[in-house]
This record gives C-alpha cells, structure tokens and sequence, in this order.
C-alpha cells in the first residue's frame, strides 16, 4: 500500500504540472520508438541513426510539432540523430513531464510473452504503469521515470510430478545453474522501481552518468542476443554517445556499461524435488555479480544505409574482479592460446557481430546477428569450429505502400532467431546460452533473461503482417517458438519414443492507434503448447506416450498520455 500511495502523489503531481515542454527520450519498447524505424524505412526519419544502440536520444523542442513523441504531426523528417538542430541555440534549463503510460495483460492458463520490461512471467492479470518527469540544467539531465508492476501470479501447473525422478534430476542440472524460476513465488508480486531513469552529464554528443533505463543492442526487433528489455533495467553506469559522431571514414555509435545485476531468490520450481534424499536444489550465492558491456556500431561513408557493429557481455562476481581488464574486457572474443571452452577465472563472456542494413529506396530493411556464448578458444579453433556454442538472429521488414494520397502501407516482417546448441558434447554438458556453472544466476537479472527472451536453448520463427499509417498499426503475427531444445536433449536423450518437444503455436492480432494525446495499444496473443512443460507419462518399458496440450490466451491493453 506505501508503493501504491507514492505512485498515486507522483502521477497526480504530473498530472496537474503547467508544462507545454514534452519528453525528451525515446524508452526501449516506447510505441514511437517502433514508429520512426518504420519511417525510416520511407525515408521519412534520420537514416543515420542505427537502431541498434538503444535507447534513442532525439534533441529537445519546446514545439509540439517538434516533439519525438507526436510524430503524427511532425511536419519535417524526424530528427533523430539531431542533424536539423545544428546552428540553433539549444535551451540550457528545461522541465518536461514525460508520458504517462499504463499497460495491462491477462494470461488465462500460464505465463506467456517476453520484452516486457518491469513486468514478470505470471498467470492472471498484472499492470505495469509508468510516468515521471525530466530536468535539464545546463549539461546536467535528469530523468526520473518510476515504474510500479502489481501482478495476481496465480497458480498454474509447472513441471508435472508424473515426470521420472530422474527428469527432475537432469532439469535441476540446468536450471540450478540460471536463475530462472517458473513462478516468482506463491503470493501476488508488487514491485516499485526507479524504471526508466536516468542522471547525466551531456558534452556534445557523448554522456556519461548513472541509469536504470532498459536497453537493447543489436538490431533484432523481437529478440537480441545479449541486450533487451525482456527482463527489468539494471543499474548502471554508462558512457554513451547521443548521436551518431562523424569521422572522415562514417559514423560511429557507441556504449559503454558496468552494472549490479540482482536475484530473483525464488527457486526453479515451488515444490521442492528429493533424489536419494537429497534436496535436487542447490541455493544460488547471495555474492553481488557485476555486469560489463560495450557495443560499437560504425555506419561506412561508402555505403548509405549499412550499419556494421560488435558487442560484447561479461559477468563476474565482484570478488573475482582483479584488475581493469576484468571491469573493462573490451571485445576480447579470443585468448592468447588454446584453451578448453569453460569459463576462466570464474567470469563469463558473450560477444556477438551484427549487420543491419536499411534501404529506403525500396522501403526495406535487413538484419542478422551472430553470437557465440563464452567462447575463449584460440583463433584457430573458432574458426575450425563457428557453430560451437552459437546463436543467431536474421530478420527483414519491407513496406508495400496502398496508395500516395492515403499514406497507408503494408508492413511485412519475418524474423528467426537460433539459441540452440548444435554441439553434442556441450548438450551433454548442459552448456547453454546464459546458463553458467561459473556464474550460477546465469544471464539474467531479477530472474528474466537479459538477452533473447525465448530463453536458453530455444528457437524462434515469426512472421507480421501489418496495416500502418503513421502510428497507427493493425497487424497479425504468428509465432512458432520452441522451448529449451538443450534440455530436452539432455534430459531425454537415452529414452526411446520421447514424443514431441514443447513447441508454442500462437496468432496475435495487435495495434496502436492515436487519438489527440494517447495512444491506444492492444493485442490479443492465442497460444497452443503442445507437449507443455515437456510432459509425456512414463511407462515402464522407459517409452512415453503423446504428451498433453494446453491453451493460453493473453490480453494486452495499454494507453500512453503524451502532455
């Protein structure tokens, strides 16, 4: 009740602000943000911002028509990179309120969904609502955008009892090792935090300063392989660019992080699991792990539109950090000699190459990202071996405009995304992307994965198609993701007849329309688990039958107040 009476003072508080000053920031997972990628596509927004360092920075305007967050009535190309501001007297103090936006959804059966920020996996309702304000000072700024999630977390069914005791065992040989629960605990979650904040200081196109704001790297729309907003923001700190710097050779954006991440302290399953009488679970270290990353993406003078670009992820308790080169591995993918594909010193690292290149002419876009999971063998071997502990993301999106004087257009998107292990002895050794033997939370934060928000070992097809016109969408998308293929070959790799792996199907209609000053989204998500929770009865010949199939169906509504 305090959290909810301090979220109730702040929004009334915003709510009655004489301000005409709009925001200033473009939050990872904002419905404009989505909105001025696909203007780029139309060459309507700055084609030399990359998307792929987020989130975005557009200048300042004390005009409406100007503001990041009406595009609708944006009369000249969206500044993104600030190029339109050059020559013009920048404002020195300024107060903004930023939107206020509240979002609700409804699983009926279990948890479902991913990148949804503050919010957790949960069955029943849960709301998720955020405003705040921004103050700038000179070269000082500061963002304080709260976010406050209160969720039913009801009962569903987990990993079925019916399952061999040694199933059970082999399932707690993974997810002891990531922090990862099924349910965050046994009673509704509440949850106050500092969201989408910020503290900096700004000196032309670079920042540095402390934040809790979400990021996302890569230029994935629906997964990325190291950074996203699937799980909650961590505290940071950050050296970042604002805008793309140039240089006599193209473009550069860039980002450096050092951050605490945190524990969900729930364990994988609720009911507690005994093989020979011990406790299958082991209690993760309460040890603070400390998160360093950084990404560099270069835009070549010599080719409008291509965005090359590296990043790269380490993790480590703060009891094994030794000396600079443990808080800051810059891009160091390869030891100095051979050495067996573990972790080293008790630190776990992850690095990814990424393309995206954008073609306005034809109002289309490609991507592809490519990343290999604590890889320290010699450059010899990794390049013997490429597919040893990778992953990827590939994903296009086209425009096909209706008709010039309507301004409405089909957008067609299709996107892959490859977490699965091809490599058998890692399968074996339950090696997997974000989980860890070193590092026992694995990559995650708050028990949500950083990265890709299928999750460890899973696989991922997508396919949108979607009516737009300026931010306003109508779409359908439909999905067919595969959960954890690893474990499911680690733990049912010696019995014959396994059946079927636990595969969701799901067709989502979702939009966004605008009316005056808010926006409207909505999405209707129907999900078909076959075999869920990889669930088949044993018989005593070690055979199984077809396991059981259930269905979800997810409610999404959300209103965004822009003042």
């Amino acid at each position: 009740m305090r959290y909810i009476k301090h979220l109730i003072t702040l929004t009334v508080l915003i709510v009655f602000t004489n301000s005409k000053l709009l925001s200033q920031s473009l939050y990872v997972g904002s419905i404009t943000e989505d909105y001025y990628r696909r203007a780029q596509l139309l060459g309507l927004a700055d084609t030399n911002v990359s998307f792929t360092v987020r989130p975005i920075f557009p200048k300042l305007s004390t005009s409406q028509s100007l503001d990041p967050f009406y595009p609708e009535i944006n009369p000249i190309k969206a500044d993104l990179g600030n190029s339109q501001w050059q020559g013009q007297r920048e404002r020195r103090t300024a107060f903004l309120v930023l939107p206020f936006s509240i979002n609700t959804q409804y699983n009926s059966n279990h948890p479902y969904g991913f990148n949804d920020g503050a919010m957790i996996p949960a069955k029943g309702f849960q709301t998720l609502i955020g405003a705040g304000v921004y103050a700038k000072l000179g070269p000082l700024t500061i963002q304080l955008r709260p976010e406050f999630v209160a969720a039913e977390n009801r009962e569903f069914e987990t990993f079925n009892d019916d399952q061999h005791i040694i199933t059970f065992a082999r399932y707690y040989d993974i997810y002891n090792n990531i922090d990862l629960p099924v349910r965050f605990g046994e009673k509704p979650h509440n949850r106050l935090s500092w969201g989408q904040s910020s503290i900096r200081l700004n000196f032309n196109a670079l920042s540095v300063g402390v934040s809790t704001e979400s990021l996302w790297w890569g230029p994935g729309i629906n997964n990325s392989l190291l950074m996203s907003n699937n799980a909650p923001g961590f505290r940071h700190l950050t050296l970042n660019t604002l805008r793309p710097v140039k240089t006599p050779i193209g473009s550069f954006e860039a980002q450096l992080v050092g951050g605490r991440l945190n524990n969900s302290n729930f364990p994988p399953l609720i009911a507690r699991k005994y093989y020979f009488e011990r406790d299958l679970y082991f209690p993760k270290p309460d040890d603070e792990r400390y998160l360093t990353g950084a990404i560099l993406t270069w835009q070549p003078k010599w080719v409008p539109g291509l965005f090359l670009g590296i990043n790269q992820v380490q993790q480590a308790y703060s009891k094994n950090l030794n000396n600079v080169g443990d808080y800051l591995p810059l891009f160091l993918p390869f030891s100095s000699a051979s050495a067996p594909d573990n972790a080293i010193n008790e630190k776990e690292r992850m690095t990814s190459g990424f393309m995206r290149w954008l073609w306005p002419r034809e109002h289309a876009e490609i991507y592809f990202e490519y990343g290999r999971s604590n890889n320290i063998k010699d450059r010899t071997q990794t390049f013997l071996s490429p597919n040893n502990s990778r992953a990827y993301t590939f994903g296009l999106r086209k425009l096909l405009p209706l008709s010039k004087q309507s301004g409405a257009n089909v957008l067609i998107g299709i996107e892959v995304t490859q977490m699965q292990e091809n490599s058998i002895d890692n399968v074996r050794a339950g090696k997997q992307w974000y989980v860890s033997n070193a590092i026992r939370q694995g990559y995650t934060n708050q028990g949500e994965v950083i990265g890709a928000g299928i999750g460890p070992g899973a696989n991922m097809q997508s396919l949108s198609v979607s009516w737009v016109k300026g931010i306003k969408r109508i779409g359908l998308q439909l999905d067919r993701y595969v959960h954890n293929n690893d474990f499911y070959y680690y733990a049912f790799s010696d019995i014959k007849d396994t059946g079927r792996h636990w595969v969701d199907l799901s067709a989502a209609l979702n939009g966004e329309w605008d009316y005056k000053k808010v926006i409207f989204n909505g999405r209707i998500i129907g999900t078909s688990a076959l075999n869920y929770q990889w669930y088949n009865k044993i018989y005593n010949d070690l055979t199984f039958k077809n396991g059981r199939d259930v269905y979800n169906i997810q409610f999404q509504l959300g209103a965004t107040y822009r003042f």
